[in-house]
């Protein structure tokens, strides 16, 4: 059991919170297209703040390849940060050396460091680097859970040499919904599986396999298991090199697992391409949403469900019309009154896009965390907070 940043005596103390604010950027670097990720840090932010604290933020930002690129620099975040808290946020030159040591904050002040990922080191997760940063101060959070499942100095090695690490309010929140759906769900607990590769997500299959009740697969991932099943599947996409494993997999899950029943298939991927719905995939054709038998009969299990895991869209929903599987099944979740988790990445965009984001128990802000959770894999970043908590006697 992790600290929380609730446990810790904040006042006057230079607190480190390690944020996610990679965020996309445009027009080469100066203007961020959603600012969803330094939203979400907000609730620790104003905790810290509100607390007492002097607030030193750092993150990465893109693959700089352990170099400055202007291009990835955290200065927008500053200053939409400076926007939200209604206060002004320093914005360092970089994350450690005597420059960032002049600008440290006072009580009530904000400093975000620059880019970790201009340092090769944060990603080797390199000790003297880890040292260097947990200097500039004397308690520290980990509030970044899109970053947790990497081991990095900033999530992992500084922790060795601070006097106090905690969970911040987000990691917090996603840690005890992942852990509600996965460690003791009320039933009936279903996932909802898609995306394109079956590689992808065998760990999270193999892992779910063990406590959920059904496992609705769709998205081009399903063609795998359809043609290991003998089905036709045109020009689909197939991983061939899987079909085996996918075999081995149906026949581990039995009838927990569904796979479509119907599909909407098209002679190529492109807007307004003329569509079929069939029971198999024609030759020359690819089939790229679940089709309306499919819709239906996941329909009812989602509305019967107690809890909803869900990571990965049903069809190319980023195209019109293959968007109709993901948005009604979306909406079925919304309606189910389910404990519902939501995965990172293209099911967020999914959710968003049916209109039912205000609906969802809770969204992940970490596709590749939330995805090593789901397949039983131990993230380093919460590991670190935990061993933390164990070496002051807590946990």
């Amino acid at each position: 059991m992790a600290l929380s940043i609730q446990d810790l005596e904040l006042r006057g103390k230079r607190v480190f919170m390690r944020v996610d604010f990679n965020v996309p950027l445009a027009n080469g670097g100066k203007v961020i297209t959603s600012d969803e990720r330094i939203k979400a840090s907000l609730p620790s932010i104003n905790y810290a703040l509100d607390h007492g604290a002097a607030l030193i933020l750092a993150s990465h930002l893109g693959r700089p390849k352990g170099k400055p690129n202007p291009e990835m620099s955290l200065a927008p975040a500053a200053a939409r940060l400076s926007e939200l808290l209604k206060k002004p946020v320093a914005m360092a030159p970089d994350c450690i050396g005597p420059e960032v040591e002049k600008l440290l904050p006072k009580p009530g002040e904000v400093l975000l460091l620059e880019n970790l990922r201009f340092h090769p080191e944060e990603e080797k997760n390199d000790p003297e680097f880890s040292r260097r940063l947990a200097e500039l101060c004397d308690v520290y959070v980990n509030d970044a859970f899109g970053s947790a499942h990497r081991a990095h100095a900033s999530t992992v090695g500084m922790i060795a040499y601070v006097k106090q690490a905690a969970a911040g309010l987000l990691m917090e929140k996603e840690l005890e919904y992942l852990t509600k759906a996965t460690e003791n769900p009320r039933r009936p607990c279903i996932a909802i599986l898609g995306g394109a590769k079956v590689s992808d997500k065998i760990q999270i299959i193999q892992n779910l396999m063990k406590f959920v009740d059904r496992l609705l697969i769709g998205g081009a991932m399903a063609y795998t298991f359809l043609r290991a099943r003998g089905e036709s599947t045109g020009k689909s996409l197939v991983e061939e090199d899987k079909l085996e494993l996918a075999r081995e997999l149906m026949q581990q899950a039995g009838p927990k697992l569904e796979l479509p029943v119907d599909h909407v298939e098209a002679a190529e991927l492109k807007p307004g391409v003329e569509t079929e719905v069939v029971e198999q995939i024609s030759d020359g054709y690819m089939g790229l949403d679940i089709g309306p038998n499919t819709i239906n009969l996941y329909e009812n299990v989602i509305l019967g469900a107690k809890t909803i895991i869900w990571n990965g869209p049903m069809g190319v929903f980023e195209v019109p019309p293959f968007d109709k599987g993901t948005i009604a099944l979306a909406k079925a979740v919304a309606e189910s009154g389910a404990v519902s988790v939501v995965g990172g990445g293209d099911s967020e965009k999914a959710i968003r896009s049916a209109g039912v984001a205000d609906k969802i128990s809770h969204i992940s802000t970490g596709g590749g965390a939330s995805l090593e959770f789901l397949a039983g894999i131990e993230l380093p970043g919460v590991a670190a907070l935990e061993k933390a908590a164990k070496r002051h006697g807590i946990g």
